[in-house]
């Protein structure tokens, strides 16, 4: 069975800096790519970065030079470095996995960044 339990979110203010965790059960990371996705009050859930299966990580342009996502296989944990915090950068994140076809979300951890 497929489970992907997010943590790490907060109140931080601008400028600050956050560590997103999902821990993950029934993948494997060489196999399945990693998702993070964040969702704002009133807008559509998008796309952050992807840790792909052979380590390393893609990212949207809103993460890129701020965010940095990296995995340990032996704690069956990604993170999500996320550096000069903005308050658009308040969202709910998710991680996503998919696998045999089926999709697999976390309950997502929510970050509040203050101005």
């Amino acid at each position: 069975q497929v489970q992907l339990i997010e943590s790490g979110g907060g109140l931080v203010q601008a400028g600050g800096s956050l560590r997103l965790s999902c821990a993950a059960s029934g993948i494997n990371f060489s196999i399945n790519p990693i998702g993070w996705y964040r969702q704002a009050p009133g807008r559509q859930r998008e796309w952050v970065a992807t840790l792909t299966t052979t380590g390393s990580t893609i990212y949207a342009d809103a993460a890129k030079g701020r965010f940095t996502g990296s995995r340990d296989s032996a704690k069956k944990t990604v993170y999500l470095q996320m550096n000069s915090l903005k308050p658009e950068d308040t969202a709910v994140y998710y991680c996503n996995t998919r696998r045999a076809g089926l999709e697999y979300w976390g309950q997502g951890t929510q970050v509040t960044v203050s101005s």
